[in-house]
Protein backbone atom coordinates (compact mmCIF):
# COMPACT_ATOMS: atom_id res chain seq x y z
CA UNK A 1 0.00 0.00 0.00
CA UNK A 2 1.04 3.90 -0.81
CA UNK A 3 2.32 5.30 2.24
CA UNK A 4 -0.06 8.81 3.04
CA UNK A 5 0.87 12.15 1.66
CA UNK A 6 2.07 14.08 4.56
CA UNK A 7 0.98 17.57 5.13
CA UNK A 8 1.46 20.73 7.24
CA UNK A 9 -1.18 23.79 7.64
CA UNK A 10 -1.76 26.37 10.18
CA UNK A 11 -5.33 25.80 9.73
CA UNK A 12 -7.32 22.60 8.47
CA UNK A 13 -11.04 23.54 8.04
CA UNK A 14 -13.22 20.10 7.70
CA UNK A 15 -16.26 20.79 5.42
CA UNK A 16 -16.24 22.52 1.31
CA UNK A 17 -19.67 24.30 2.04
CA UNK A 18 -19.70 28.26 1.91
CA UNK A 19 -18.77 28.27 5.43
CA UNK A 20 -16.09 26.17 5.14
CA UNK A 21 -15.29 27.57 2.14
CA UNK A 22 -14.89 31.46 2.83
CA UNK A 23 -13.43 30.41 6.37
CA UNK A 24 -9.94 29.13 3.98
CA UNK A 25 -10.62 32.19 1.79
CA UNK A 26 -10.42 34.88 4.69
CA UNK A 27 -7.63 32.36 6.00
CA UNK A 28 -5.49 32.31 3.02
CA UNK A 29 -5.95 35.93 2.26
CA UNK A 30 -4.48 36.54 5.91
CA UNK A 31 -1.01 34.72 4.58
CA UNK A 32 -2.15 31.06 6.97
CA UNK A 33 -1.53 28.16 5.11
CA UNK A 34 -5.25 26.29 5.29
CA UNK A 35 -5.99 22.89 4.37
CA UNK A 36 -9.04 21.72 3.17
CA UNK A 37 -11.01 18.87 3.01
CA UNK A 38 -14.49 18.13 1.01
CA UNK A 39 -15.94 14.51 1.00
CA UNK A 40 -17.65 15.55 -2.36
CA UNK A 41 -17.52 18.61 -3.48
CA UNK A 42 -17.37 22.26 -2.53
CA UNK A 43 -20.81 23.96 -2.41
CA UNK A 44 -22.73 20.62 -3.87
CA UNK A 45 -24.38 20.17 -1.02
CA UNK A 46 -27.00 22.58 1.30
CA UNK A 47 -24.42 25.68 0.12
CA UNK A 48 -25.43 24.95 -3.10
CA UNK A 49 -29.03 24.10 -3.46
CA UNK A 50 -30.52 26.64 -0.47
CA UNK A 51 -32.92 29.04 -1.65
CA UNK A 52 -30.72 31.97 -2.73
CA UNK A 53 -32.29 34.71 -0.02
CA UNK A 54 -29.73 37.29 1.05
CA UNK A 55 -31.37 38.29 3.99
CA UNK A 56 -30.47 39.99 6.97
CA UNK A 57 -34.59 40.96 7.70
CA UNK A 58 -36.26 38.72 10.30
CA UNK A 59 -32.99 36.95 11.93
CA UNK A 60 -33.15 36.90 15.52
CA UNK A 61 -32.13 39.79 17.47
CA UNK A 62 -28.74 38.38 18.00
CA UNK A 63 -28.30 37.10 14.95
CA UNK A 64 -27.67 40.86 13.33
CA UNK A 65 -24.22 41.92 14.23
CA UNK A 66 -22.95 39.11 12.10
CA UNK A 67 -25.67 39.31 9.51
CA UNK A 68 -24.35 43.56 8.94
CA UNK A 69 -20.57 42.21 8.61
CA UNK A 70 -21.91 39.69 6.52
CA UNK A 71 -24.06 41.57 4.13
CA UNK A 72 -21.22 44.28 3.56
CA UNK A 73 -18.58 41.32 2.32
CA UNK A 74 -21.50 40.26 -0.09
CA UNK A 75 -21.08 43.80 -1.49
CA UNK A 76 -17.73 42.66 -2.72
CA UNK A 77 -18.16 39.33 -4.18
CA UNK A 78 -16.52 40.48 -7.44
CA UNK A 79 -13.22 41.30 -5.58
CA UNK A 80 -13.51 38.65 -3.34
CA UNK A 81 -14.50 35.68 -5.66
CA UNK A 82 -14.02 37.03 -8.69
CA UNK A 83 -18.10 37.14 -9.82
CA UNK A 84 -20.99 38.72 -8.49
CA UNK A 85 -22.92 35.60 -8.28
CA UNK A 86 -26.27 37.15 -9.68
CA UNK A 87 -26.77 39.49 -6.78
CA UNK A 88 -29.72 41.49 -6.82
CA UNK A 89 -30.34 44.18 -4.54
CA UNK A 90 -33.94 43.74 -4.68
CA UNK A 91 -34.89 44.34 -1.17
CA UNK A 92 -36.67 42.41 1.06
CA UNK A 93 -40.48 42.38 1.73
CA UNK A 94 -41.38 40.52 4.63
CA UNK A 95 -45.34 40.05 4.20
CA UNK A 96 -47.96 39.90 7.09
CA UNK A 97 -51.00 37.97 6.78
CA UNK A 98 -52.89 39.49 9.79
CA UNK A 99 -53.56 42.34 12.25
CA UNK A 100 -51.15 40.21 14.64
CA UNK A 101 -48.32 39.40 12.09
CA UNK A 102 -48.38 43.90 11.26
CA UNK A 103 -48.00 44.71 14.98
CA UNK A 104 -45.05 42.15 15.43
CA UNK A 105 -43.58 43.35 12.17
CA UNK A 106 -43.65 46.69 13.79
CA UNK A 107 -42.27 45.47 16.74
CA UNK A 108 -39.23 43.98 14.81
CA UNK A 109 -38.24 46.87 13.18
CA UNK A 110 -38.16 49.16 16.24
CA UNK A 111 -35.71 46.62 17.50
CA UNK A 112 -34.39 45.98 14.44
CA UNK A 113 -33.77 49.56 13.44
CA UNK A 114 -31.00 50.71 15.67
CA UNK A 115 -28.84 48.06 14.09
CA UNK A 116 -28.79 50.11 10.49
CA UNK A 117 -31.93 47.56 8.84
CA UNK A 118 -33.49 50.25 7.91
CA UNK A 119 -37.18 48.73 7.88
CA UNK A 120 -40.03 50.05 6.75
CA UNK A 121 -43.40 48.79 7.24
CA UNK A 122 -46.44 49.76 5.19
CA UNK A 123 -50.29 48.34 4.69
CA UNK A 124 -53.88 49.53 4.23
CA UNK A 125 -54.73 51.07 1.29
CA UNK A 126 -50.84 52.46 0.43
CA UNK A 127 -49.78 49.12 0.79
CA UNK A 128 -52.47 47.49 -1.86
CA UNK A 129 -51.59 50.44 -4.22
CA UNK A 130 -47.98 49.80 -4.00
CA UNK A 131 -48.06 46.09 -4.71
CA UNK A 132 -51.09 45.70 -6.98
CA UNK A 133 -49.30 42.10 -7.83
CA UNK A 134 -49.70 40.68 -4.35
CA UNK A 135 -52.64 39.08 -3.37
CA UNK A 136 -55.64 40.15 -0.71
CA UNK A 137 -53.79 37.82 1.44
CA UNK A 138 -50.89 39.75 1.95
CA UNK A 139 -52.29 42.55 4.92
CA UNK A 140 -49.15 44.67 4.53
CA UNK A 141 -45.23 44.39 4.92
CA UNK A 142 -42.00 45.28 5.98
CA UNK A 143 -39.27 46.10 3.33
CA UNK A 144 -35.66 46.31 3.87
CA UNK A 145 -34.39 47.86 1.22
CA UNK A 146 -30.77 46.45 1.38
CA UNK A 147 -31.60 42.82 1.32
CA UNK A 148 -31.68 40.66 -2.05
CA UNK A 149 -31.11 37.69 -3.49
CA UNK A 150 -28.04 35.39 -5.64
CA UNK A 151 -27.46 32.18 -7.15
CA UNK A 152 -26.16 29.71 -5.09
CA UNK A 153 -25.07 27.37 -7.46
CA UNK A 154 -22.23 30.15 -8.52
CA UNK A 155 -21.66 31.58 -5.26
CA UNK A 156 -20.94 28.40 -3.14
CA UNK A 157 -18.35 26.59 -5.63
CA UNK A 158 -16.35 30.38 -6.32
CA UNK A 159 -15.93 30.70 -2.70
CA UNK A 160 -13.65 27.65 -2.98
CA UNK A 161 -12.04 28.88 -5.98
CA UNK A 162 -11.19 31.43 -4.85
CA UNK A 163 -9.43 30.36 -1.55
CA UNK A 164 -7.66 27.46 -3.76
CA UNK A 165 -6.23 30.51 -5.97
CA UNK A 166 -5.35 32.31 -2.97
CA UNK A 167 -3.10 29.66 -1.53
CA UNK A 168 -5.75 27.83 0.52
CA UNK A 169 -4.98 23.99 -0.61
CA UNK A 170 -8.31 22.22 -1.41
CA UNK A 171 -8.86 18.65 -1.39
CA UNK A 172 -12.58 17.91 -2.70
CA UNK A 173 -13.46 14.03 -2.75
CA UNK A 174 -11.61 13.82 0.47
CA UNK A 175 -13.45 12.49 3.59
CA UNK A 176 -11.56 12.96 7.16
CA UNK A 177 -11.13 9.29 8.45
CA UNK A 178 -9.54 10.28 11.86
CA UNK A 179 -9.16 13.13 13.95
CA UNK A 180 -7.44 13.89 17.35
CA UNK A 181 -5.16 16.21 19.05
CA UNK A 182 -1.91 15.30 20.45
CA UNK A 183 -1.63 17.84 22.83
CA UNK A 184 -0.05 20.34 20.83
CA UNK A 185 -1.87 19.72 17.33
CA UNK A 186 -4.39 18.35 15.75
CA UNK A 187 -3.70 15.06 13.78
CA UNK A 188 -5.96 14.78 10.73
CA UNK A 189 -6.55 11.40 8.38
CA UNK A 190 -7.97 11.75 4.91
CA UNK A 191 -8.33 9.99 1.83
CA UNK A 192 -9.62 10.48 -1.44
CA UNK A 193 -11.98 8.91 -3.48
CA UNK A 194 -9.10 7.01 -5.75
CA UNK A 195 -7.50 5.60 -2.19
CA UNK A 196 -5.13 8.03 -1.74
CA UNK A 197 -4.34 8.43 1.63
CA UNK A 198 -3.62 11.87 3.52
CA UNK A 199 -1.81 12.47 7.00
CA UNK A 200 -1.86 16.15 8.05
CA UNK A 201 -1.21 18.54 10.89
CA UNK A 202 -2.31 21.51 12.13
CA UNK A 203 -2.50 24.04 14.89
CA UNK A 204 -6.11 25.10 14.72
CA UNK A 205 -9.05 23.05 13.26
CA UNK A 206 -12.35 24.22 12.06
CA UNK A 207 -15.24 22.53 11.74
CA UNK A 208 -17.77 23.61 9.12
CA UNK A 209 -19.29 20.28 8.74
CA UNK A 210 -22.54 21.63 8.06
CA UNK A 211 -25.04 19.03 8.92
CA UNK A 212 -22.69 16.69 9.96
CA UNK A 213 -20.90 18.39 12.21
CA UNK A 214 -22.07 16.83 15.17
CA UNK A 215 -19.53 13.98 13.99
CA UNK A 216 -16.72 15.81 14.51
CA UNK A 217 -17.69 17.67 17.86
CA UNK A 218 -18.09 14.03 19.37
CA UNK A 219 -14.88 13.09 18.14
CA UNK A 220 -13.57 15.87 20.65
CA UNK A 221 -16.40 15.01 23.41
CA UNK A 222 -19.17 17.44 22.78
CA UNK A 223 -22.46 17.35 20.46
CA UNK A 224 -25.29 19.70 20.27
CA UNK A 225 -29.12 18.41 19.85
CA UNK A 226 -28.84 18.94 16.05
CA UNK A 227 -31.70 18.02 13.90
CA UNK A 228 -31.70 16.99 10.09
CA UNK A 229 -33.89 19.29 8.10
CA UNK A 230 -34.59 19.23 4.50
CA UNK A 231 -36.64 22.25 3.11
CA UNK A 232 -38.39 21.99 0.34
CA UNK A 233 -37.69 23.59 -3.26
CA UNK A 234 -39.48 24.35 -6.64
CA UNK A 235 -39.38 26.81 -9.52
CA UNK A 236 -41.85 27.59 -12.11
CA UNK A 237 -41.24 27.91 -15.94
CA UNK A 238 -39.97 31.51 -16.91
CA UNK A 239 -42.92 34.46 -16.24
CA UNK A 240 -43.16 38.14 -16.94
CA UNK A 241 -41.11 40.07 -14.58
CA UNK A 242 -43.76 40.65 -11.81
CA UNK A 243 -41.95 39.98 -8.04
CA UNK A 244 -40.01 43.07 -7.12
CA UNK A 245 -38.44 41.80 -3.89
CA UNK A 246 -37.12 38.62 -2.58
CA UNK A 247 -40.08 37.67 -0.52
CA UNK A 248 -40.71 36.53 3.06
CA UNK A 249 -43.65 35.99 5.37
CA UNK A 250 -43.83 36.60 8.96
CA UNK A 251 -44.42 33.36 10.52
CA UNK A 252 -42.80 31.73 7.18
CA UNK A 253 -44.55 28.68 5.72
CA UNK A 254 -43.40 30.13 2.08
CA UNK A 255 -40.68 32.28 0.21
CA UNK A 256 -40.46 33.22 -3.55
CA UNK A 257 -38.54 35.44 -5.58
CA UNK A 258 -38.09 36.27 -9.31
CA UNK A 259 -34.83 35.44 -11.02
CA UNK A 260 -33.89 37.67 -14.05
CA UNK A 261 -34.71 35.13 -16.62
CA UNK A 262 -38.43 35.20 -15.35
CA UNK A 263 -38.28 32.10 -13.54
CA UNK A 264 -39.65 32.40 -9.60
CA UNK A 265 -37.89 30.24 -6.98
CA UNK A 266 -40.23 29.18 -4.17
CA UNK A 267 -39.64 27.27 -0.57
CA UNK A 268 -41.98 26.24 1.99
CA UNK A 269 -42.13 23.23 3.95
CA UNK A 270 -39.73 20.33 3.90
CA UNK A 271 -38.92 17.35 1.90
CA UNK A 272 -38.17 13.96 3.52
CA UNK A 273 -34.38 12.11 4.06
CA UNK A 274 -32.53 9.74 6.23
CA UNK A 275 -29.72 12.30 7.09
CA UNK A 276 -27.33 11.50 4.54
CA UNK A 277 -29.59 12.17 1.55
CA UNK A 278 -33.01 13.80 0.89
CA UNK A 279 -35.87 14.52 -1.64
CA UNK A 280 -38.36 16.78 -2.01
CA UNK A 281 -42.06 15.36 -1.57
CA UNK A 282 -44.66 15.84 -4.08
CA UNK A 283 -47.60 16.76 -1.57
CA UNK A 284 -45.23 19.42 0.10
CA UNK A 285 -45.00 21.31 -3.07
CA UNK A 286 -48.46 21.70 -3.41
CA UNK A 287 -49.40 23.19 -0.16
CA UNK A 288 -46.89 25.68 -0.71
CA UNK A 289 -47.93 26.80 -4.29
CA UNK A 290 -51.26 27.00 -3.02
CA UNK A 291 -50.15 29.02 0.02
CA UNK A 292 -48.17 30.62 -2.58
CA UNK A 293 -51.19 31.30 -5.13
CA UNK A 294 -52.44 33.23 -2.27
CA UNK A 295 -50.04 35.67 -2.20
CA UNK A 296 -49.08 35.62 -6.14
CA UNK A 297 -52.31 35.00 -7.99
CA UNK A 298 -50.04 35.22 -11.67
CA UNK A 299 -48.71 31.87 -10.24
CA UNK A 300 -51.95 30.05 -10.43
CA UNK A 301 -51.41 29.04 -14.57
CA UNK A 302 -47.58 28.70 -13.78
CA UNK A 303 -46.02 25.25 -14.29
CA UNK A 304 -43.59 24.45 -12.00
CA UNK A 305 -40.94 22.53 -14.08
CA UNK A 306 -38.09 21.61 -11.04
CA UNK A 307 -38.41 20.41 -7.62
CA UNK A 308 -35.09 19.73 -5.18
CA UNK A 309 -34.09 19.59 -1.35
CA UNK A 310 -30.75 19.16 0.58
CA UNK A 311 -29.76 18.63 3.60
CA UNK A 312 -29.52 21.13 6.77
CA UNK A 313 -28.89 21.07 10.22
CA UNK A 314 -31.18 22.87 12.73
CA UNK A 315 -30.60 23.63 16.68
CA UNK A 316 -33.17 23.75 18.99
CA UNK A 317 -33.20 27.50 18.79
CA UNK A 318 -32.59 28.21 14.73
CA UNK A 319 -29.34 29.78 16.00
CA UNK A 320 -25.79 28.58 14.44
CA UNK A 321 -23.50 27.05 16.50
CA UNK A 322 -20.33 29.39 15.65
CA UNK A 323 -17.03 29.60 18.11
CA UNK A 324 -14.74 27.81 20.94
CA UNK A 325 -14.92 23.96 21.66
CA UNK A 326 -15.69 23.86 25.12
CA UNK A 327 -13.33 20.37 25.44
CA UNK A 328 -10.17 21.54 23.09
CA UNK A 329 -8.22 24.25 22.32
CA UNK A 330 -7.57 25.78 18.74
CA UNK A 331 -10.77 23.92 17.72
CA UNK A 332 -13.39 26.35 16.47
CA UNK A 333 -16.70 25.09 15.35
CA UNK A 334 -19.31 26.60 12.53
CA UNK A 335 -22.20 24.55 12.02
CA UNK A 336 -26.42 24.37 12.62
CA UNK A 337 -27.03 26.97 10.66
CA UNK A 338 -30.77 25.80 10.18
CA UNK A 339 -31.14 27.09 6.77
CA UNK A 340 -30.21 30.53 7.35
CA UNK A 341 -26.48 30.29 6.37
CA UNK A 342 -26.57 31.49 2.79
CA UNK A 343 -25.70 34.97 4.13
CA UNK A 344 -23.75 34.45 7.18
CA UNK A 345 -21.36 32.36 5.50
CA UNK A 346 -18.72 34.97 4.21
CA UNK A 347 -19.18 36.85 7.71
CA UNK A 348 -19.07 33.74 9.74
CA UNK A 349 -15.12 32.75 7.68
CA UNK A 350 -14.05 36.74 7.97
CA UNK A 351 -14.88 36.34 11.89
CA UNK A 352 -13.16 32.60 12.13
CA UNK A 353 -10.32 34.15 10.15
CA UNK A 354 -10.05 37.45 12.40
CA UNK A 355 -10.07 34.77 15.90
CA UNK A 356 -7.50 32.88 14.70
CA UNK A 357 -5.49 35.33 13.00
CA UNK A 358 -5.84 38.02 16.39
CA UNK A 359 -7.05 35.85 19.20
CA UNK A 360 -10.31 37.65 19.50
CA UNK A 361 -13.69 39.03 17.44
CA UNK A 362 -15.34 42.48 17.82
CA UNK A 363 -18.36 40.61 16.47
CA UNK A 364 -20.67 39.25 19.40
CA UNK A 365 -20.39 35.30 19.26
CA UNK A 366 -21.88 34.67 23.21
CA UNK A 367 -25.22 33.55 21.71
CA UNK A 368 -24.12 30.91 19.41
CA UNK A 369 -21.49 28.93 21.56
CA UNK A 370 -21.84 25.14 21.85
CA UNK A 371 -21.89 25.32 25.17
CA UNK A 372 -25.22 26.76 25.60
CA UNK A 373 -26.64 22.86 24.90
CA UNK A 374 -23.92 21.02 27.07
CA UNK A 375 -25.11 23.12 29.77
CA UNK A 376 -29.06 22.94 28.99
CA UNK A 377 -31.68 20.20 29.45
CA UNK A 378 -32.31 17.54 26.19
CA UNK A 379 -33.73 18.88 23.82
CA UNK A 380 -36.58 16.57 21.74
CA UNK A 381 -37.51 17.71 18.41
CA UNK A 382 -40.96 16.95 16.37
CA UNK A 383 -40.89 14.17 14.18
CA UNK A 384 -42.96 15.75 11.78
CA UNK A 385 -41.71 15.29 8.16
CA UNK A 386 -43.03 18.61 6.52
CA UNK A 387 -44.93 21.82 8.01
CA UNK A 388 -45.22 25.05 6.06
CA UNK A 389 -44.83 27.33 9.06
CA UNK A 390 -41.24 28.10 11.58
CA UNK A 391 -40.14 30.02 14.42
CA UNK A 392 -42.75 33.32 14.24
CA UNK A 393 -39.61 35.53 14.50
CA UNK A 394 -37.54 33.99 11.51
CA UNK A 395 -38.09 32.61 8.04
CA UNK A 396 -35.68 29.84 7.71
CA UNK A 397 -34.31 27.65 5.12
CA UNK A 398 -32.75 30.32 2.86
Amino acid sequence: MNSAERLDFDVIVAGGGLVGSSTALMLARRGLKVGLFERRYCGAQASGVNYGGVRTQGRPVEQLPLAIRARALWSRLPELIGTDGELVVSGHLRLGRSDADMAALEAYARVANPFGLGLRVTGGAAFRERYPWLGAAAFGGSLCPTDGHANPRIVSPAFARAARAAGADIREQTAVTGLRHNGSRFVVSAQHDSGARIDARSTWLVNAAGAWGNTIAGQFGETAPIEPIYPNMLVTEPLPRFIEHNLGVYGGGVYARQVTRGNVVIGGGRGTGDGEYAQPLTDTTRRVMRVACELLPALREALVIRTWTGVEGRTPDDNPIIGASTTTPNLLHAFGFSGGGFLLAPGVGDVLAEIIATGETHTPLDAFGIGRFLAAPATTFATTPDTTTTHPSTESHE
